[in-house]
């Protein structure tokens, strides 16, 4: 096989992985544990405004229904990455690195980062239903 070809099946299996990761985080965790009315309820416990819970969620649940189906996931991944790097930030930074901490530590939300970053940068790979337009071509000097 190609390395093209590995690469696009390489950043199938990302996206997919990611998708799903995004939509269980929003639907499984959000909506169906904890409901969004206590989703809710632990943002404004850390000092966050009730109504990004909502936005969390849906951003989630439809950035992650995008990246399955490999509609623009450029964008997606790179959209979702503030939802992160706030997770980070506020609700998991000072609990400690491992995610099994008491609270939950960073490293999980910091590896996502990174994850969807590297989806950015490799594009939708194969079976993508609307391809996100390449970035114009980087030279080495």
């Amino acid at each position: 096989m190609r390395q093209e070809t590995l690469t696009a099946y390489g950043a199938t299996v990302l996206r997919l992985s990611l998708g799903t990761m995004y939509l269980s985080h929003s639907v499984v965790l959000k909506l169906l544990t904890y409901g969004l009315g206590g989703t809710a309820g632990y943002f404004v416990s850390i000092g966050l405004p009730a109504w990004l819970a909502y936005v969390t969620f849906a951003a989630e649940a439809v950035g992650g229904a995008l990246l399955v189906l490999g509609i623009h996931t450029r964008i997606v991944a790179l959209s979702l990455t503030p939802a992160l790097v706030g997770a980070i930030i506020w609700a998991h930074g000072g609990n400690g690195w491992v995610f099994t901490a008491p609270g939950g530590g960073w490293e999980y939300p910091l590896f996502l980062v990174a994850a969807s970053i590297a989806q950015a940068l490799l594009g939708d790979g194969a079976f993508a239903l609307r391809p996100s337009r390449a970035p114009a071509a980087v030279h080495a000097q």
